[in-house]
C-alpha cells in the first residue's frame, strides 16, 4: 500500500518540486490545486502527510488548517502536516510560535530542507494530543458530558459579561470623547 501524500498548492511548480524532491519509494503523490479540492481529498483519500500552502483559492490555507483542526479533534489523532509559505510572517498572524504540532517551511525550498521538514512534521503528530484537551470519546458515550457542558456554559456566561462590561467600557470612551470634541 502506498503512503499517500496530499500537497495542496496553487503553484504546479511547487507541486512537481515535491514530487520530484522525494525519496524514491512507495508513495502515491495526491494534488490539489486549492483548499477546497485539497478538503475533499483529505475526506476522501485519508493521505498520511498533508503539504499546505497557506495562501489558496477559494478556501485558504488558513481555513484548511483549522478544518484539519476539527477533524483532528474528533478523531483524537492527527495527519503530519507540513505548512508551505513564501513569508513566514503569514502564518505567525495566525498561529504563534513554536509549531507544537506541525511543521513549517518556507518556499521556495531544498530537497534536504523538504525532507527534514516531512520527518519532524511526522515526529510531531505523534504529540497529539496537546496537553489537557479532551480525548475524543466513543461514539455514543456520554461519559461526563454533562459536566463538560455545564462548565462550558459557565464559562460562556463568564464570557458574555465580560464581553458586555467592555462595551459599556467603550460606549461611556466614546461618549467622553465625544463630549470633548464639543
Amino acid at each position: 500500500m502506498a503512503n499517500k501524500i496530499l500537497v495542496i498548492d496553487d503553484s504546479k511548480v511547487i507541486q512537481r518540486m515535491v514530487k520530484e524532491m522525494l525519496p524514491a519509494g512507495n508513495f502515491e503523490v495526491l494534488e490539489a490545486r486549492d483548499g477546497e479540492q485539497g478538503l475533499k481529498l483529505i475526506r476522501s483519500e485519508n493521505p498520511n502527510l498533508i503539504m499546505l500552502d497557506f495562501l489558496l483559492p477559494k478556501v485558504s490555507g488558513w481555513e484548511v488548517f483549522q478544518q484539519l483542526h476539527k477533524m483532528w479533534n474528533t478523531q483524537g489523532k492527527m495527519t503530519p502536516l507540513v505548512l508551505m509559505s513564501g513569508r513566514k510572517e503569514e502564518v505567525t498572524e495566525k498561529i504563534s510560535e513554536p509549531f507544537e504540532f506541525f511543521e513549517f517551511i518556507e518556499k521556495p525550498f531544498e530537497k534536504k530542507s523538504l525532507i527534514e521538514a516531512i520527518k519532524t512534521s511526522m515526529a510531531k503528530a505523534k504529540k497529539w494530543p496537546p496537553k489537557g484537551a479532551p480525548k475524543a470519546a466513543p461514539a455514543g458515550s456520554a461519559v461526563g458530558g454533562s459536566e463538560e457542558i455545564k462548565a462550558i456554559e459557565q464559562r460562556m456566561a463568564k464570557m458574555q459579561a465580560e464581553i458586555d462590561a467592555l462595551k459599556k467600557q467603550n460606549a461611556q470612551i466614546l461618549n467622553f470623547i465625544k463630549q470633548k470634541l464639543k
